[in-house]
């Protein structure tokens, strides 16, 4: 009729509505299609070798999908954009960015007045998905709370009360804390003899910052407590309704899914000898090419299917033990450690061991040695580069057994030792040595018989950042290898552990390695990705690039510090450009990649056992012969790994009080030696001594010698007791 076809040409002179079919889109059919829902035509971009590729988009009920035809709608969709949270940008030439969860979807439509109608289709769909989730505290409408709600709030309101607890108990300690930090003010405006000054500021900056600590925990709690009671208002009500009909769209997705996996078996079992391509656009998009922000400056194409000749099984270990008792379920509350805090001086504040793990941070150090028989097949390689690979390789793996393990090594004592011999099982030898107890630093030395030596002294530097603390080691790894002389030099990257106030405690590893040959200068950058639960990448993802001298790329690394690494060699290479809006990268296209290393399965109950490794089982277990100042002497950490802890926290507490007075001792000995113009001696390490760097011109410890003959004539008579 002339009146719906006048009504149709007005609300598109209005820009609302919906647009004109000829122009590429088309409404639902049926008269109840809500405002915000549109198909069409839109050009997406997909990789560096196909550019641009025509894809049909659906939007609806706040999602955007998109398929590769409109027949794929009933089957097969290629990929969805929650509107709710996404960010919407114009650029150029009919050019449009949608940025969700920190992904890049750059789009392109057929005309200016067509990029028009779908930014503004967007934008109106944002907007009802935020305001079905945000909606006014004011509302006058009546919502009907269902019986499962209902739980759910008695639920919450429990939680309410545990975290007003919580608030009450900061309150006191905030209380305390602040009138003990009063006093000790007060105590320093009528200080009246300079002596006493030193002491007097100690404690005040003591108590200061156990009252920041406090604070900081009240903040966190205060936090808290308001973000819950925000979810009891009528706008928590309006995001309950919002997750059923997300819910209800997902329960269709996985309708979809199903089919789609129905047809892929049916066409397997069809067609048994043959390998299908894989068609997913989405695939193309997660691992290689889609732009992002943070993406590296390459992207790779495999020439062909996967291999995995590269692989290697584990060796088995025998004679060792394989479990450790049970870890005991002792629950870690905050508060309750601070209360016992409460008018003593943070230096003499005993941490329990329920922070521990029953290791010493030489333990840990050695536990880097877990994936040795990677540098035992790098000694044999004839190519540097490939050698380079597999360095890199050993060098991300030492950190695969800490996705799980959130307990803190004990700190060495000054002069504490570790040794591992394990010459019969995989031909290496290894000494550590606590050689500085302000700051801890451990020296590490490893001789293996089967053509390398490792060595690195390491010094841990930590700080609190309130939700998380950041562990930055320093100092560098070194590794040569007897046959060619090829010297590799590496540094560590930044652990951090989040949620230290409140939630469950996890760890992530990030930040830049660059190993580098000294003798042929070739050149390994890796990249640990930090941890985003919004990124489609593969969490904790490390990449890399191996080059040469003269800086041209031979190997790409890939992989996860959790998992496993692969390499694949470059064959070509070049420059590719899709705009100045899209950063320029470079194109690598290689042969199939080759696995480097895969993580070993842990053993059976490791998560009651701290999730240790094989090998970490192994590192407290008794051994005759060892040097009394080996930490599998530690009474501390026998009895914690015994399910001792009570009695344990009292050894640990007796030991690093014997050991603050030793300090005391020495810092007392260096003052009489200054004022008596006599030559201060410093602490010297039983098996490392301090050397100068030839080529940084840095001194670092290095092993002197001596702990293997001393042990075999078990004259240990250098060294102290310190347990």
């Amino acid at each position: 009729p002339r009146g719906e076809g006048r009504a149709e040409q007005s609300r598109q002179r209005e820009g609302v509505g919906q647009p004109r079919v000829a122009a590429g889109w088309s409404s639902r059919s049926g008269h109840s299609a809500s405002p915000d829902t549109h198909r069409g035509w839109l050009l997406k971009w997909t990789n560096y070798l196909k550019g641009y590729q025509r894809r049909w988009f659906v939007l609806s009920n706040g999602l955007l999908s998109y398929y590769r035809t409109q027949a794929e709608m009933a089957h097969t969709c290629r990929g969805t954009i929650s509107l709710a949270t996404v960010h919407i940008e114009v650029g150029d030439t009919c050019h449009l960015v949608l940025t969700s969860g920190g992904r890049n979807y750059h789009l392109k439509a057929s005309s200016e007045v067509e990029c028009q109608r779908w930014v503004s289709a967007l934008q109106q769909a944002k907007a009802n998905a935020t305001q079905m989730m945000h909606q006014s505290d004011d509302s006058g409408d009546e919502v009907t709370v269902a019986q499962p709600d209902r739980a759910l709030t008695s639920g919450a309101l429990k939680t309410l009360i545990s975290k007003l607890d919580d608030l009450s108990t900061c309150n006191d300690l905030i209380g305390k804390h602040g009138a003990a930090l009063q006093r000790s003010l007060s105590e320093l405006e009528d200080l009246r003899c300079p002596s006493d000054g030193n002491d007097k500021l100690k404690t005040v900056n003591e108590r200061a910052t156990l009252f920041r600590i406090t604070s900081n925990a009240m903040i966190n709690a205060c936090r808290d407590f308001v973000d819950l009671a925000e979810g009891h208002s009528r706008r928590w009500q309006r995001a309950l309704q919002y997750e059923r009909e997300q819910r209800h769209h997902l329960e269709e997705t996985i309708e979809q899914l199903a089919k789609q996996h129905n047809n892929l078996e049916r066409a397997w079992r069809e067609a048994p000898s043959t390998h299908p391509l894989d068609t997913s656009d989405e695939n193309e998009d997660v691992e290689f090419f889609d732009a992002m922000e943070d993406s590296p400056a390459f992207i790779t194409v495999p020439a062909s299917n996967h291999d995995t000749s590269g692989s290697y099984a584990l060796q088995q270990r025998r004679g060792r033990r394989s479990r450790i008792p049970d870890k005991p379920n002792y629950s870690l509350n905050l508060w309750s450690i601070m209360k016992n805090c409460i008018g003593k001086e943070l230096s003499k504040i005993p941490m329990p061991v329920n922070f521990n793990e029953p290791l010493s941070m030489l333990q840990r150090l050695t536990e880097d040695l877990e994936y040795s028989e990677l540098l035992d097949r790098a000694a044999r390689c004839v190519c540097t580069l490939e050698q380079m690979c597999l360095v890199a390789a050993f060098s991300v793996s030492s950190y695969s057994t800490t996705v799980h393990r959130i307990g803190k090594p004990f700190n060495p004592l000054l002069g504490e030792t570790y040794e591992l011999d394990r010459l019969e099982e995989s031909g290496y030898r290894s000494i550590c040595e606590q050689v500085s107890h302000h700051p801890p630093a451990a020296a590490h030395h490893v001789m293996s018989q089967r053509g390398w030596t490792l060595w690195q002294e390491i010094t841990i530097d930590s700080k609190f950042r309130g939700k998380y603390i950041s562990i930055m080691p320093l100092g560098h790894i070194h590794l040569l290898f007897h046959s060619s002389g090829n010297h590799y030099v590496w540094s560590k990257v930044t652990s951090t552990v989040h949620n230290i106030i409140v939630g469950k405690l996890w760890i992530d590893h990030s930040g830049d390695i660059e190993i580098v040959n000294r003798r042929t200068k070739d050149t390994c950058h890796l990249k640990f990705s930090p941890y985003s639960y919004f990124s489609r990448d593969v969490p904790r993802k490390v990449t890399g690039v191996v080059a040469d001298s003269d800086g041209l790329a031979h190997y790409i690394l890939s992989g996860s510090w959790d998992d496993k690494m692969e390499s694949a060699k470059i064959v070509e290479s070049s420059r590719g450009c899709v705009g100045s809006e899209v950063k320029q990268k470079t194109v690598y296209q290689t042969l199939p990649p080759k696995l480097l290393w895969k993580k070993y399965p842990l053993p059976e109950n490791a998560e009651n056992m701290h999730y240790f490794s094989s090998l970490a089982l192994t590192l407290n277990e008794p051994e005759e012969g060892v040097a009394p100042t080996d930490s599998r002497l530690r009474p501390d950490q026998r009895l914690m790994e015994a399910g001792l802890w009570d009695e344990a926290n009292v050894h640990k507490q007796r030991l690093e009080e014997r050991q603050r007075l030793e300090r005391k001792r020495r810092e007392a000995q260096t003052n009489i030696a200054l004022e008596e113009g006599r030559e201060v001696e410093m602490y010297q390490p039983l098996w490392f001594e301090k050397r100068l760097d030839s080529e940084t011109r840095e001194s670092s410890y290095v092993y002197r010698g001596g702990y293997w003959e001393a042990k075999e004539k078990q004259d240990w008579s250098q060294c102290p007791s310190i347990f």
